[in-house]
């Protein structure tokens, strides 16, 4: 391992599967590399999110590593959505198999990084104490690893346990008997909301937004389905590659529009994607997400399904989203609208009435208060740009990457910043991270940065950087291609929106198939719309 102030090729902030990969990578190209990771544990969002429920939303077969043969052909998924548990001994399993481990630095904060304008190195710090000089700086720290706690008056005060979803304790947490009140309706609540209800005395949800949520339709993964992928796992990729999100080849898109369907061909079309569950929900028609009127369509044939689920008609009508289907993160649920048939089980919408506060004994909203034990805060991430923003990140001329994204996210094609020479951001805003198979995202940028570090030390190259016109395009087609879809049509991450005094940008790109030939088509160029030196 490289010891603190060593000099090295690149340095890796984080050891996800972003890290595992880059460092893999980096060492197959005779770099010297190391990653380094705040947690005790390598696994990034799947060491973190350790919530009762926590599961990822791509089928297990999908969200894996492809570029290692033995490595998809070894490993054996147990379910058709792998488990937190599942996935943290994967990335464990990784790390092992291609011997990264010596390569990384855990239990290690990276608190800032400076670019070295004399030396062309990037200057890190760690809030050990601990220094290393890098020539490339590589953040691998995910689009959703900062957790977002609103500033709720008197949270401090609460003499409960306090949970955060996304920074659950290590120890196992048991509400058994006990009175457990939840703020949040997003993913991780819908996953999270069965589970606590079986074990709680009483479980009081917190609503503000209500979410749509189709069945994930979950079980023990089919060995046949199995040995066919495996059987032509390369050309499975391949296909997963050419689809809008990165995956879903088996169950493409259907190419007719809901607006030209009969009413009888769309209830026939949503109802058979709903059995199959998942995100292939909304490629039942090819207008849903371009067009507000198909998408409506979609939405009430959801809200009709709550209904039928949910037995008490003041229940179902609060759990009934209002804004358009899949301009929130669409979530794929294990029995989330069947848990608010449990006696034990409370419903609030916070939605007109903000909470007041939290008290010594529970929470206070509408003139109302509610008393619980524990409370657990499923109030999500400051996406795609929160850890960046944290650091004391400084490029050319002591730039911060605080007053360089004071007003939004500025880069080229997601990975390079103007100011910040050699520094590559891994899976974040202005890619399609947030809209395809993350692993995908991963995978396609790790090799185009070493390609790009490849390019450079072969032509005795020893910077690059974005040119401040390449970004300023590059932002303008990422909002003209949002533009043409629904995803502006309501407040979400996406556009920073759940974080009070955040820019509102819509962040991150729509559409990995033409995404990846634009990179590709810069790398062919030259590395057209970066400054090399």
């Amino acid at each position: 391992m490289a010891a603190p102030g060593s000099k090295l090729d690149v340095l890796i902030v984080g050891a996800g599967f972003a890290g595992l990969y880059m460092l893999y990578k980096a060492r197959r190209m005779g770099l010297d590399a190391l990653a380094v990771e705040a947690a005790p544990s390598v696994g990034g969002t799947w060491y973190a999110n350790r919530y009762p429920g926590a599961r990822v939303d791509i089928q297990s077969m999908e969200y894996s590593f492809g570029f290692s043969d033995e490595l998809q052909q070894e490993w054996r998924w147990t379910e058709r959505y792998a488990s937190q548990p599942e996935l943290l001994r994967y990335a464990n399993h990784v790390a092992d198999r291609f011997g990264l481990r010596d390569g990384i630095r855990l239990n290690t904060r990276v608190t800032g990084a400076a670019f070295d304008e004399d030396a062309r190195r990037w200057q890190v710090s760690a809030g050990s104490g601990e220094t290393w000089s890098a020539r490339f700086l590589v953040m691998a720290s995910g689009p959703l690893s900062s957790p977002n706690t609103p500033a709720f008056p008197g949270l401090e005060t609460f003499a409960g346990p306090v949970c955060h979803t996304a920074r659950w304790p290590s120890e196992p947490v048991d509400f058994t008997g006990k009175r457990v009140g939840i703020v949040g309706t997003g993913s991780s609540a819908v996953q999270a909301i069965p589970l606590i209800a079986r074990e709680a005395k009483e479980l009081t949800v917190f609503q503000r937004t209500a979410a749509y949520a189709v069945p994930a339709h979950n079980g023990p993964l089919d060995p046949v389905f199995e040995a066919r992928i495996k059987a032509d796992y390369a050309g499975f990729r391949a296909r997963n590659r050419r689809m809008h999100p990165g995956f879903g080849s088996e169950l493409p898109p259907n190419p007719a529009s809901a607006l030209a369907a009969s009413a009888e061909e769309r209830e026939a079309m949503f109802e058979a994607r709903w059995r199959t569950g998942g995100f292939s929900f909304l490629g039942a028609f090819n207008d849903l997400m371009l067009d507000e009127r198909a998408n409506a369509l979609a939405a009430e044939f959801v809200r009709g399904k709550i209904r039928s689920i949910v037995h008490d008609p003041a229940t179902a009508r609060l759990l009934q989203p209002k804004q358009t289907i899949g301009c929130k993160r669409l979530c794929v649920d294990t029995g989330y609208y069947e848990t608010y048939n449990r006696p034990n089980v409370q419903l609030v919408d916070v939605s007109e009435s903000p909470i007041d506060e939290i008290t010594r004994s529970g929470l206070r909203t509408g003139g109302r208060d509610y008393a619980f034990d524990m409370l657990v805060l499923a109030t999500g991430f400051d996406a795609m740009t929160g850890t960046l923003m944290r650091l004391d990140l400084r490029g050319r001329g002591g730039l911060s990457i605080r007053d360089k994204w004071r007003a939004g996210p500025l880069n080229y094609l997601g990975l390079a910043i103007a100011g910040f020479p050699n520094l590559f951001n891994i899976a974040g805003p202005g890619s399609t991270s947030a809209f395809t198979n993350v692993i995908v995202s991963i995978e396609h940028h790790v090799d185009w940065i070493a390609d790009c570090i490849a390019f450079l030390d072969a032509r005795g190259h020893a910077t690059i950087e974005a040119t401040a016109l390449a970004e300023s395009d590059w932002i303008a087609h990422v909002n003209a291609v949002a533009r043409r879809t629904v995803y502006l049509t309501c407040n979400s991450w996406y556009l920073g929106a759940n974080i009070p005094g955040k820019p509102r940008m819509f962040m991150p790109l729509v559409g990995f198939p033409p995404y990846a030939e634009r990179c590709a088509e810069v790398a062919r160029g030259g590395y057209d719309g970066l400054t090399l030196a």
